[in-house]
C-alpha cells in the first residue's frame, strides 16, 4: 500500500509540474536557509567548548559606572589574580595575559623575517588554566623562562617548516627567544594567538603589578569543584570596591568586578570595552534563529496555501476514491504522503544548495564549517526528522480539507469548496496575514539595518579620515631621531602634512585621569589622553572652536599646554569653550621617576568633538599634549594625486632610519571600515534573507489567489457578459489581498518598531526610525502583494467568460 501511495504522489507531481515546482522552490529556499542559518548559529556555540574543565572557568571583567554611564570593561588589574589566589581558597588557579595595542611584532629565524599581530604576554599558569594541546614540548613550565616562547603549529611552519623548532632560537624584535613548545591551534577557542611569552618577558616593573587602577589584562580563575559561584562573586566584588577606591579616592566612578563563564564569552560580550576576544554577538545570533524559523514557517504556509487551492482540481479525484472504498483515513495518508515526498526532494536538493553556497558562507562569516557535517549521523537524522516535521507539519491541514470532501456533492458538480462559509477563508487569510507580517517585519529591520550602517560609513566624524596613512615607528634610530625622519617625509610634494604620536582615530588611545581645579581642590576626571605632536591638529583636519592650535613658536606650548574637546569642557565643569581657555590642568607624568610628578599647564584652546573610537561609544573627555616618550605611531596626510609614487617615496625615507625592519601600513579610513564588519555582514545577510522571504511569501498569495481566481471564476464570467471591465475584475479580485497585505503591516510595524529600536540602543549614535520607514516597507510590501496578486487576476479577468459559464 506505501509503494501505490508514493507512486500515486509521484504521479501526482508530474502530472502537475507548475504546482510541484513552484511548491518545491518555496521550501527548497526556506529550508536552504535554514539550513545555512542553523550551521551558522551552531557554530556560533562551539567556542571554548573543548577546553577541559571549562565549566569551572571564569573570566574577570569590570563594570565601571561613572556620570557619563556604565562600560563592561574585558580588562582589569593585574591585582585581581594575586587577591584571587591568595586570598580566596575557592581558587584553583589564576592566570591573566597582557592586552597589548595592534601592533606587530617581528620575528626572524631561519633567514626568514615576518610580523605576528596575534601574541601575548601571559602568566606561566595560563597553560595550566587553559589545557591547550601541544604538538611538540610540553606545556609544564613552558612559560617559566624570561627567554622562552611557544608558538602555534601554524607559525612554527611558517618558520621552522616540518621540522620540530624545541630547543631552536627565534628572535622576537630583536630579542632572542627560545622556543619551548608547539601547541595546536584551537580555532573555536576565544583567544586567538600565534605565541605566548613569559610575563616576565614584558618587563613591566614591580610596583606596577601591584595596581588597582591600571586595567590593562585579561584576567581568568579557575574555581574547584563545587564552588558557589555567586557568593565568590559578592565577596570579591566588595574587596574590590574598597581597594579600588582606596587606590584613587578622587575617581569619582565606581568599579564592579564579575566573573563570565568561559563558555559564555563568545557570544556575551559584544558590548565589552578592549576586549580581543574572537566575539560574536547573542543578539544577533538570536535574530537569525528567528529569521530561519520565519522563513520555514513561510515555506510551510505556502504549501498549505497552495494545496487548498488545487484542492478544487482534485475533488473528483476524491470523490472517485471514497466512492470505490477509500476511507478517510487511507485519504489523508495519501496526501500527507505527498507532502512528504515533496518535502524530502526539497530536503534533498536543499542540501545540495547548502553545500554549494557553504563556502561562501565560510568566506563571508570567516568561519571554517565542513561539509563533513553533513554526513554525520546526527545531521543525518535531523533531516530525515525535519523531512517528516515539515512534510506531516505542511500537508497535515490539507490532507484533511481534501479527504473531508463529499463524493455526492463532487461527483454531482454541486462541491464549491466552502462547505462551512467563513471558516476555511479565515484560516486561509490568517496564514497569508502572518506569511506578509513576518516579511514585513524583516522589510522594516532590513531598511533600518541599512539606514543605520550607512550612517556609520558616512557620518561626519569631524575629522578628515581621507589619504591618511599610518605606521608604527621601530628601531632606536627612528625613535631617537623622529623629529628628523619626519621632516625628510615632508619634503615629498605628493605630502601634505605629517604628525607623530600616540593616540589616533581609530588606533589605540590611552585612558587616565586629568586633574582639574574644583572650588581650590584638585579632582580627578577620568578622560582619553592623546599624545600628539604640533601638527596634528592640522593633519587629521580638526576644527578649533576657541582658542588656538599648538605652535612651535610658543615655548610653554611643549610642556605646559592642553587643548580639550568639546566634551571636555562639559565634564570639566568650564562652561563654555571660551571661559575653559586658561584654565589649570594638572597630569600625573607617565614613566616619571617620581610618582607624584605632576605636570602643569593651561588650556591653550579647544577642538569640535571628534570620533575617535566607533559609534558605538560615545565621545569622552579627550585631552590633548604634547608627550615626546609616548610617540609611536606616523599618520602622514597624502595629496590626492600619484599616491602611488608617494608610497614609493615613503618606504625609501623609512628603509634610511628602519633598515632592520619591513614597513608595515594601512589607511586610516580602512581602520574604520574594519570596526563596523560585523554591522556589514548583519545587512548583508539581512538583505539576501529578506528577499528569500518575500520570495516565498509571493508564492503563499500566488496560491491564495489561484485558489479564488479558481473559486470565483463563474462570477468573473458573470460580470464580464454584464459589461465589467478587465481593470475592474482585477481590482475586484485584488482589493481583498490588499486588505491581508495592511493588516500584516499594522500588526509588524509595532513589532518591528520595538526590536530594532532596543538593536539601536547598542549605538550611542544613531538614526532615529521615522515614518519614512514604515512607508517605504508599505509601500514595497503591497506592491509586491499587487503585482503577485494580479497575474492571477488577470489571467481569470481575461479567461473566455463562455468556458467558465457552459455548465451552468
Amino acid at each position: 500500500m506505501l509503494q501505490n501511495f508514493f507512486k500515486v504522489a509521484f504521479r501526482n507531481l508530474v502530472r502537475h509540474v507548475g504546482f510541484s515546482f513552484i511548491n518545491i522552490a518555496g521550501l527548497t529556499l526556506g529550508l536552504t536557509a535554514c539550513l545555512l542559518i542553523g550551521l551558522f548559529v551552531w557554530d556560533e556555540h562551539q567556542y571554548d567548548k573543548n577546553i577541559p574543565d571549562g565549566s569551572q572557568i571564569y573570566r574577570l571583567y569590570n563594570t565601571y559606572t561613572n556620570n557619563d554611564g556604565t562600560d563592561d570593561r574585558a580588562v582589569v588589574p593585574p591585582m585581581f589574580t594575586t587577591t584571587l589566589q591568595h586570598d580566596f581558597p575557592e581558587i584553583e588557579q589564576t592566570a591573566k595575559v597582557l592586552m597589548l595595542p595592534e601592533n606587530k611584532v617581528l620575528f626572524e629565524a631561519n633567514n626568514r623575517k615576518l610580523y605576528e599581530v596575534s601574541g601575548y604576554y601571559a602568566d606561566s599558569s595560563f597553560l595550566d588554566v587553559f589545557a591547550l594541546p601541544f604538538k611538540w614540548g610540553s606545556a609544564a613550565d613552558a612559560l617559566d623562562d624570561p627567554a622562552s616562547i611557544v608558538l602555534s603549529e601554524e607559525m612554527a611552519q611558517r618558520f621552522f617548516g616540518n621540522t620540530n623548532p624545541v630547543g631552536k632560537q627565534i628572535l622576537m624584535d630583536k630579542t632572542p627567544m627560545l622556543v619551548k613548545g608547539v601547541f595546536k591551534k584551537d580555532l573555536k577557542f576565544h583567544l586567538q594567538f600565534n605565541y605566548l611569552a613569559p610575563m616576565a618577558a614584558a618587563g613591566i616593573p614591580a610596583e606596577r603589578m601591584q595596581s588597582w587602577g591600571w586595567q590593562q589584562f585579561y584576567s581568568y580563575a579557575k574555581l574547584k569543584k563545587g564552588v558557589d559561584v555567586d557568593a565568590l562573586e559578592k565577596k570579591f566584588q566588595a574587596i574590590v570596591l574598597a581597594k579600588t577606591k582606596a587606590f584613587n579616592p578622587d575617581d569619582r566612578g565606581s568599579n564592579l568586578a564579575h566573573l563570565q563563564p568561559l563558555g559564555k564569552i563568545h557570544l556575551y560580550s559584544a558590548n565589552f570595552k578592549f576586549d580581543a576576544a574572537q566575539r560574536g554577538n547573542i543578539t544577533y545570533v538570536n535574530a537569525l534563529s528567528l529569521i530561519a524559523i520565519f522563513i520555514l514557517l513561510i515555506a510551510c504556509f505556502n504549501f498549505i496555501n497552495l494545496a487548498t487551492a488545487k484542492s478544487l482540481q482534485r475533488a473528483k479525484e476524491v470523490g472517485v476514491r471514497k466512492t470505490i472504498g477509500a476511507d478517510r483515513k487511507q485519504l489523508m495518508l495519501q496526501f500527507v504522503g505527498e507532502t512528504v515526498l515533496l518535502t524530502f526532494i526539497s530536503v534533498v536538493i536543499s542540501i545540495i544548495l547548502a553545500v554549494t553556497v557553504l563556502p561562501w558562507l565560510n568566506d563571508f562569516t570567516g568561519k571554517h564549517i565542513s561539509t563533513i557535517l553533513f554526513v554525520q549521523p546526527v545531521t543525518i537524522v535531523l533531516f530525515i526528522t525535519l523531512t517528516l516535521l515539515v512534510g506531516i507539519g505542511a500537508g497535515f491541514y490539507p490532507a484533511l480539507v481534501l479527504s473531508h470532501f463529499k463524493p455526492i456533492k463532487v461527483l454531482k458538480g454541486s462541491f464549491t469548496g466552502d462547505e462551512q462559509p467563513g471558516k476555511i477563508p479565515w484560516l486561509r487569510h490568517g496564514l497569508v496575514i502572518t506569511q506578509f507580517a513576518l516579511t514585513v517585519l524583516l522589510i522594516i529591520s532590513a531598511i533600518i539595518v541599512y539606514k543605520q550602517v550607512d550612517y556609520l560609513h558616512n557620518t561626519d566624524l569631524g575629522f578628515n579620515k581621507d589619504q591618511i596613512l599610518f605606521f608604527p615607528m621601530r628601531g632606536d634610530d627612528m625613535f631617537k631621531n623622529y623629529e628628523t625622519f619626519k621632516n625628510e617625509l615632508q619634503q615629498s610634494p605628493g605630502i601634505a602634512s605629517v604628525s607623530i604620536g600616540y593616540g589616533f582615530p581609530g588606533d589605540a588611545v590611552a585612558g587616565d585621569d586629568i586633574i582639574v581645579d574644583r572650588n581650590g581642590e584638585h579632582k580627578s576626571q577620568s578622560a582619553t589622553q592623546l599624545m600628539v605632536d604640533f601638527d596634528y591638529i592640522k593633519t587629521l583636519g580638526l576644527e578649533v572652536v576657541a582658542g588656538r592650535d599648538f605652535s612651535k613658536n610658543m615655548q610653554t606650548d611643549k610642556d605646559h599646554a592642553f587643548i580639550i574637546n568639546e566634551t571636555a569642557v562639559k565634564q570639566l565643569g568650564f562652561g563654555s569653550p571660551e571661559k575653559a581657555l586658561g584654565q589649570k590642568l594638572w597630569w600625573k607624568v607617565w614613566g616619571a621617576k617620581n610618582p607624584d610628578s605632576l605636570k602643569e599647564g593651561q588650556v591653550i584652546g579647544v577642538v569640535k568633538d571628534f570620533h575617535y573610537k566607533s559609534l558605538y561609544d560615545r565621545v569622552e573627555t579627550a585631552v590633548l599634549q604634547i608627550f615626546p616618550d609616548a610617540y609611536w605611531k606616523v599618520a602622514v596626510k597624502m595629496k590626492a594625486a600619484n599616491i602611488g609614487n608617494t608610497i614609493g617615496y615613503i618606504k625609501n625615507v623609512w628603509s634610511k632610519y628602519s633598515p632592520e625592519y619591513p614597513i608595515e601600513y594601512k589607511f586610516l579610513d580602512d581602520n574604520f571600515e574594519q570596526m563596523y564588519k560585523a554591522e556589514d555582514k548583519l545587512r548583508s545577510l539581512l538583505m539576501i534573507f529578506t528577499c528569500i522571504a518575500i520570495f516565498v511569501g509571493c508564492l503563499g498569495l500566488f496560491g491564495l489567489a489561484a485558489y479564488t481566481a479558481e473559486r470565483r471564476k463563474k462570477e468573473v464570467g458573470i460580470r464580464k457578459v454584464l459589461g465589467a471591465t478587465t481593470q475592474g475584475l482585477v481590482m475586484l479580485l485584488s482589493k481583498d489581498f490588499i486588505k491581508l497585505v495592511v493588516i500584516s503591516l499594522v500588526i509588524a510595524s509595532p513589532v518591528a518598531y520595538y526590536f530594532m529600536q532596543r538593536w539601536l540602543q547598542d549605538f550611542a549614535y544613531r538614526v532615529s526610525i521615522g515614518w519614512s520607514v514604515f512607508a517605504i516597507a508599505a509601500i514595497v510590501a503591497i506592491s509586491i502583494a499587487f503585482i503577485t496578486v494580479s497575474f492571477q487576476a488577470i489571467k481569470a479577468a481575461i479567461a473566455n467568460p463562455v468556458k467558465s459559464l457552459r455548465t451552468e
